[in-house]
């Protein structure tokens, strides 16, 4: 390539629409122009028939359009555009994509599980400076398991659990009845033991990824006072440190999550639903480091285009 590419990635989440526009030079170098998000939960009220909510769809759609205002205007653009866990799990998935084509103009390329773990892994295996460590990206409808060892990735699994999911199905939206929580946490326990390849990641450190996981980064940087509470990556929390903004979150009703400093009023209702997956590995291999990246899908889906478009790079 012999000028300047804008690169867009366009990302349909479970919980949020998210979009990224990145300049690539002519020797590959990278750089991230502009990033917007909307939090249009398209996985809610999906329930076990796995159905797209027209609701949702329309916020989704909406977002989509409000994205291409921006990215339009843009000389030589590529637009990539990807879907996860919501769009992969539903039964009207195709009328989905036909939908995006017709009103935004967009192909969307439906993620499996699989890719969207290994994903996870090439966007944060240049951003984390270590050699083991299992690698969690907590989502609205599914969670993505890798692990890492010398920097390689060595197995990966996505589960069908996410923050949105969990949050409905065992009522944690508001105040949390105590039997609602044991069910959450014994049906995480029984699914999460079930990979096969866990005991391997004993005592690993965590590298985690998602909103949920950004949340209580912020929920704790906010309590040490950081400046800039928006540069997550490298940032650490001990074992006991989640736990115990854990139980902070657990001890208040929804109305009361919402003025936690550092939790955004969108995510609230599903905080505790999405973390207790986290809570779930913590404790399933005993990890006392919990490390947050800011790499994840579309870091990973920028550094295959560089590496497949790019030869110098």
């Amino acid at each position: 390539m012999n000028r300047m590419e804008n690169l867009v990635i366009v990302d349909i989440g479970s919980n949020s629409a998210r979009m990224s526009i990145y300049r690539i030079e002519n020797d590959g170098y990278c750089v991230e122009l502009k990033r917007s998000k909307s939090d249009s939960r398209l996985s809610e009220g999906m329930g076990k028939e796995k159905i797209l909510q027209p609701v949702a769809i329309n916020r989704t759609i909406n977002a989509l359009k409000s994205f291409k205002r921006i990215y339009s205007s843009m000389n030589n653009a590529t637009v990539i555009t990807i879907a996860t866990a919501a769009v992969r799990q539903a039964e009207n998935q195709k009328a989905f994509i036909r939908k995006v084509r017709k009103k935004v103009g967009l192909d969307v390329r439906v993620l499996s599980g699989r890719e969207e773990a290994y994903y996870d892994y090439l966007g944060v295996v240049n951003k984390i400076k270590m050699n083991d460590y299992m690698v969690m990206d907590i989502g609205g409808a599914s969670i993505e398991l890798v692990r890492v060892q010398g920097k390689k990735r060595r197995d990966l699994i996505s589960l069908p659990i996410g923050a949105v999911n969990i949050s409905e199905r065992f009522k944690l939206n508001n105040s949390v009845h105590a039997a609602d929580l044991f069910n959450a946490q014994r049906f995480l326990k029984e699914n999460i033991h079930r990979v096969p390849w866990l005991k391997k990641a004993d005592h690993y450190q965590l590298v985690v990824l998602g909103g949920a996981a950004r949340s209580l980064a912020r929920i704790n940087r906010s309590h040490q006072h950081f400046k800039n509470s928006d540069n997550l990556n490298g940032y650490h929390l001990n074992q006991r440190q989640v736990m115990g903004t854990y139980e902070l979150l657990l001890r208040k009703n929804l109305h009361n999550r919402k003025e936690i400093h550092g939790l955004e009023n969108e995510r609230a209702d599903i905080i505790l639903g999405g973390l207790l997956p986290l809570i779930t590995v913590i404790d399933e291999i005993d990890s006392r480091r919990i490390v947050f990246s800011e790499g994840g899908v579309r870091e990973g889906l920028i550094a295959e285009y560089i590496k497949k478009h790019y030869r110098n790079y």
